[in-house]
């Protein structure tokens, strides 16, 4: 949806809605968007800032797509945008404030949880995850999901680390399960766009399957309070729940943490030929 299309529907019943530009894929549009953002703050012209909604996410057909930062696109998105956001706002937050950040249960990597269609996550130093090539035959669409599964369980080990580190502030992790429609998939070559075609239709009748109004109605739960969660909590759906055994890990979510702040801090944008201001 555009921007402008987006704002005016939430706008609809007389809501004010202000939007700012952001391009998730460059370090520097996200720290540009953030300083935007605050200066809007500063001047009062938004309220108190009362939460943060990571929602936004990217799945690509190969492991090798690079941000202009050189940085893995799957991850730059999925896990160092939304981190540089949380830590530019963050002195803005007021109390109580709520973030709650979007992931997936392709985290589990089982049979369970996506019938199998998407790998699981392949964990290893995150310096690693960040640049492209980092999973085996990083080519194929396979290591392309591979990288998505892993962003996303990135984002619960942030989740749990901001939860420690970010006082005053519950961070939760929201799965809304597999959503048809949202267009996540579009990138996939010719083959998988027909298997999608093929299943959708199946999987949506499903209890994996969550329609894209009931995704919406439960994130504004969480977002709102009006699911119990306390924070560093995963949240299925509609209801507190345990994420896998592996995103349960103190050192990866430390490890992570400190990458995340270096790499948000020292990849300076490569030069953009044709861009003003």
């Amino acid at each position: 949806m555009a921007r402008d299309a987006a704002g005016a529907r939430l706008a609809f019943g007389g809501s004010s809605v202000t939007h700012v530009a952001a391009d998730l894929g460059s370090l520097r549009g996200v720290r540009a968007a953030a300083a935007r953002i605050r200066e809007l703050l500063d001047a009062g012209e938004l309220p108190p800032l009362r939460g943060f909604v990571g929602n936004a996410g990217v799945q690509y057909t190969n492991a090798l797509t690079e941000t202009e930062d050189g940085l893995e696109a799957t991850f730059a998105v999925n896990v160092l945008a939304n981190h540089l956001l949380v830590r530019a706002l963050g002195g803005h937050f007021g109390t109580p404030a709520r973030v709650v950040i979007t992931v997936s249960d392709t985290h589990f990597g089982d049979l369970r949880h996506n019938l199998g269609l998407v790998p699981g996550p392949a964990w290893s130093a995150p310096e690693v995850l960040a640049r492209p090539g980092a999973f085996a035959r990083p080519t194929t669409a396979t290591a392309g999901s591979t990288a998505y599964s892993t962003s996303k369980l990135a984002a619960i080990y942030l989740v749990h680390e901001y939860a420690r580190r970010l006082p005053g502030i519950d961070v939760i992790a929201y799965n809304p399960g597999f959503v048809p429609g949202t267009g996540l998939a579009r990138n996939a070559g010719p083959l998988a766009r027909f298997a999608m075609r093929r299943l959708l239709p199946v999987m949506a009748r499903t209890p994996l399957a969550t329609g894209q109004d009931a995704a919406g109605r439960h994130l504004a739960d969480v977002v709102l309070g009006r699911t119990p969660a306390p924070t560093g909590s995963y949240v299925d759906r509609h209801r507190a729940a345990r994420s896998s055994d592996e995103s349960y890990h103190p050192e990866r979510e430390r490890e992570l943490w400190d990458a995340a702040e270096r790499l948000t801090a020292s990849y300076p944008s490569r030069p953009c030929h044709g861009c003003h201001g």
